[in-house]
């Protein structure tokens, strides 16, 4: 029996004995995971890890399930101390040398079951939304190790406000997790700047100047991107990896991301409808040749290079739109409609928090118009 399977069966005898902590392998590393008293309020308990330093093969889960029993025992009996287990996740992670701890969870990033469901798409989240933040924490590390310090003036290191502080905040996040460092308790408000400004929303193109926009494209084949971005606020990679045969005659006009990209399949529909026939999508439904000749073999080229060759060529022609002015015009042409944030978010590719915290703004003056409207038909009822 290998030892994922032994892992397996390990946990659910556990289940079955009504014990809620469980081991799990990160890279080469076994850890205990579980509800666990939060280390700033021990009154509450969340879900936690304990690294226990023990490699990931057949004598280290014995002597990990030995460690989980103890660790139950202490919860079960309310003596449970962070400071008995700080040795093993601190020692253990953080002070090992910085680019070895690096590396480490590189691996554990890579060995994720769901990272492996779209490699392409994982190699381009690493590239572009962890391999910068982490680069830029190792020499400020030096000799020693990562610690909450370090990682705390690696996020200073970037503007206020910045897209590139939150990307940072959610990459060192991800890593402070592996390693088992506590951030200070204000990192969620220390990492705030993804979304759209006070003045970047302000210069949201309307809908009539993105049909401007279109105009100033000489190719043929980048008036199609360009179009299809528009009218389905596709990332630029996407415009690349999607299923366009339901814009043919007699299609449903609903295309399909393809779970080759970076967040995975989802549909989306055009908002506005009408646009597919403005555009001319209609004969990419029959042939995507039709679209810019880009190499899109990812055993070759990478979703990252793909979509920056989509920001470049815009630039080219002097575009005053950039291609995400177009995903955002659209995700707020469904907040004016009445699109349900849920399904807003689904079509998007991104998560409902990620939704609700990008476009604030707009879906926070949606819900007071629609309270303002009930409570005046109220009144006049």
């Amino acid at each position: 029996m290998d030892l994922r399977c032994a892992l397996e069966e390990l946990n659910q005898r556990l289940a079955h004995q009504g014990t809620r902590l469980r081991l799990e392998q990160r890279g080469q590393r076994l850890n205990l995971r579980g509800p666990l008293p939060d280390r700033h309020d021990p009154g509450d308990s969340r879900i936690q890890r304990i690294s226990l330093g023990l490699s990931a093969d057949r004598q280290g889960l014995v002597e990990a399930e030995q460690t989980l029993l103890i660790v139950q025992r202490q919860l079960d009996r309310g003596q449970f101390r962070w400071d008995d287990w700080r040795s093993s996740s601190v020692e253990g992670s953080s002070r090992r040398p910085a680019g070895d701890a690096i590396e480490d969870f590189e691996r554990a990033f890579f060995a994720d079951p769901r990272r492996r469901r779209s490699p392409a798409g994982s190699r381009t989240t690493w590239t572009s939304a962890y391999r910068p933040y982490l680069r830029r924490l190792l020499p400020l590390c030096g000799d020693g190790g990562i610690t909450a310090q370090r990682l705390t003036e690696t996020l200073s290191s970037y503007g206020d406000g910045s897209r590139s502080r939150q990307q940072c905040a959610t990459a060192l996040a991800a890593l402070a997790a592996h390693l088992m460092i506590d951030l200070p308790q204000d990192w969620r408000q220390e990492a705030a700047g993804y979304g759209l400004h006070q003045a970047r929303f302000r210069r949201l193109p309307t809908d009539a100047q993105i049909l401007e926009g279109v105009l100033r494209i000489p190719n043929p084949r980048w008036r199609l991107a360009y179009g299809l971005m528009a009218t389905y606020g596709l990332r630029n990679h996407e415009v690349f990896f999607s299923d366009l045969s339901p814009l043919a005659e007699g299609g449903d006009q609903v295309i399909r991301v393809l779970p080759t990209t970076k967040t995975g399949e989802h549909q989306v529909w055009p908002f506005q409808p009408d646009w597919v026939e403005r555009f001319g999508l209609r004969q990419l439904g029959d042939t995507s040749d039709a679209l810019p000749a880009i190499c899109t073999d990812l055993r070759r080229t990478t979703l990252q290079q793909v979509g920056r060759r989509v920001s470049e060529q815009f630039r080219r022609y002097q575009l005053p739109i950039t291609p995400y002015d177009l995903r955002h015009a659209w995700a707020v042409r469904t907040i004016h409609i009445g699109l349900p944030d849920t399904v807003a978010a689904r079509m998007m590719g991104h998560s409902v928090a990620i939704h609700t915290r990008t476009y604030h703004h707009w879906i926070t003056r949606r819900d007071q118009q629609q309270a303002v409207d009930a409570a005046l038909a109220r009144q006049h009822a």
